[in-house]
């Protein structure tokens, strides 16, 4: 089996220059598959309460827009929440290092105590790494907090959430559009593609299969749809 990438010593230097990657997959599954599925499910819902093509469209792209909207700023909200909160506890530990660095010399030595490590080359590993200031501090923020300095930019994290929405949101919308007969099976078929297409490839980031992950996602977004489908056709019963 080939390896994902060369180990030759050049090779290695070009691509640690460049640092780790920040990944925003999950911000892309996250609004991709939300997209689809409210905006199915209001389509959805709407024709089990038999409503006019008129209004599907005015409810799903009402949707579209304040919900995605309303998505992107809670994830630009919440991952600027996670950067302020690293800053803060890295900040903390600045100060701890500068005022107490004995005290914090020890949490490095019980760090690694529990990783196994004893004796001369315990004490090897607690000097290197309190020997280098940007190591220290990496190192109590990681092991401490759980915080690495790869920081996903808020902006872009909202960014790719709203153009995932939209864009797999769109879907269910596409045949009523177009004017399409038979809109609700057609809307079906393409939502279930969409479903299965983005399961299939966040398996690309997973163990899981792709076949799988493609009908785990699936299976979620029509059971949502269904519901809906279900309450909209019982309430029109109710009204008529």
């Amino acid at each position: 089996m080939p390896l994902e990438h060369s180990h030759e010593p050049q090779d290695i230097a070009e691509r640690l220059k460049k640092g780790p990657n920040v990944s925003y997959l999950r911000d892309w599954i996250y609004g991709g598959i939300d997209g689809a599925v409210t905006t199915f499910a209001i389509v959805a819902g709407s024709l089990g309460a038999q409503l006019s093509t008129k209004v599907v469209l005015i409810l799903g792209l009402a949707n579209l827009l304040a919900d995605g909207f309303s998505m992107a700023t809670a994830n630009y909200s919440g991952t600027k929440s996670e950067s302020d909160d690293y800053r803060r506890l890295r900040g903390i530990e600045e100060r701890h290092i500068k005022l107490a660095p004995d005290g914090e010399t020890e949490e490095v030595r019980q760090i690694y105590q529990a990783k196994g490590y004893r004796g001369e080359e315990l004490e090897t590993i607690v000097k290197l790494i309190t020997s280098h200031h940007q190591t220290w501090i990496e190192t109590m923020m990681q092991e401490e907090y759980g915080m690495t300095s790869v920081q996903r930019a808020p902006m872009r994290a909202a960014l790719t959430t709203f153009s995932a929405f939209v864009i797999c949101g769109s879907l269910p919308l596409i045949p009523f559009v177009f004017g399409l007969n038979a809109s609700g099976t057609i809307t079906t078929a393409l939502t279930a593609c969409a479903f299965f297409l983005i399961g299939s490839a966040k398996a690309r980031w997973s163990t899981q299969g792709w076949f799988s992950s493609g009908l785990e996602t699936t299976a979620i977004g029509m059971t949502a749809a269904g519901i809906a489908w279900l309450v909209g056709s019982l309430l029109n019963q109710l009204v008529t």
